[in-house]
């Protein structure tokens, strides 16, 4: 289950937590693509990896710096940064005293113990959803690659303005003249690339079926189109009810901490998507694709 394996990753990181390792390391530790792995820990921890282990060595650095004679400059580098310099920097975000500050009674100082994971059970349902199996799949799509630590990062708008500048330059609106009126519904692909890398793909298109056009179809890949293929695949399929993006990541939220414990079902490496209808429900956002196995 997605909580039992967070709770192995923190306690990677709390045994290696003097040791130069980020994410990654700690994602290949439980056997996890590095983007899976980043989107789970920072739904079910409300921070990412980095965050967490960041939060642990200041807290540690401090705690050491105000009961031991280590130096701020060996404080620095034993707590794994390039220099005196954007140690202290950091330190004085974190704990809002500097790391000298810190060597001296009295001193304010934060405290980030280690994170605990706990499965919470609420009575009642938790959320609708159905369960679907499909087939191989074929997309068209303009795909860009992004950076898996932009993932549940509210400051960062990189995705919405992906759409926005497809949108924008006229991108979709060819894709979707491809399809036969009312199955010009379009989608929003996400999948990570291979295991160790720390990018992802997002792909806005339609599916390609009978009903799509291919003359059309071989015109566009011409033009920077891409075709994006699916493996068959079990999906647990979730309805994204409002008015903007934010309840795609509720939904997700809820996943990860709900869905996913009391179901036993994970989510695997394959293609996740969202299904934005043509003509869709009233209050219906869009449809979310997660797929899945019992873990």
């Amino acid at each position: 289950m997605s909580i039992q394996l967070i709770q192995q990753a923190i306690h990677y990181m709390e045994e290696h937590i003097y040791e130069d390792i980020n994410y990654t390391d700690v994602a290949a530790s439980i056997h996890m693509s590095n983007y899976n792995f980043h989107r789970t820990f920072s739904f079910i921890a409300g921070m990412t990896a980095n965050e967490y282990l960041r939060s642990r060595r200041l807290t540690l650095a401090a705690q050491e710096l105000q009961t031991t004679d280590l130096s701020v400059i060996d404080a620095a580098y034993k707590y794994g940064y390039e220099s005196p310099e954007s140690f202290s920097k950091a330190f004085l975000r974190f704990h809002g005293s500097t790391p000298k500050q810190a060597k001296k009674p009295g001193a304010k100082l934060h405290l980030f113990n280690p994170l605990v994971i706990k499965i919470i059970t609420e009575g009642g349902s938790i959320m609708d959803y159905r369960m679907e199996h499909k087939e191989s799949q074929q997309f068209l799509a303009m795909v860009r690659a992004f950076p898996n630590e932009i993932i549940n990062d509210d400051s960062d708008h990189s995705i919405p303005d992906f759409w926005t500048e497809c949108y924008d330059k006229n991108l979709v609106e060819p894709m979707k003249q491809l399809r036969k009126e009312g199955k010009r519904d379009v989608y929003g692909l996400c999948s990570p690339t291979k295991e160790n890398e720390t990018h992802f793909n997002y792909g806005i298109g339609i599916i390609v079926d009978d009903d799509t056009d291919r003359a059309g179809l071989d015109a566009l890949l011409k033009s920077g189109y891409t075709i994006w293929n699916t493996e068959p695949a079990d999906y647990a399929v979730f309805k994204c009810l409002g008015d903007d993006g934010d309840c795609i990541g509720e939904v997700w939220g809820k996943f990860h901490k709900e869905f996913s414990p009391q179901t036993g079902y994970v989510q695997t490496d394959d293609t996740d998507f969202e299904i934005y209808f043509e003509k869709g429900e009233k209050g219906l956002f869009c449809e979310l694709w997660v797929p899945v196995t019992k873990g």
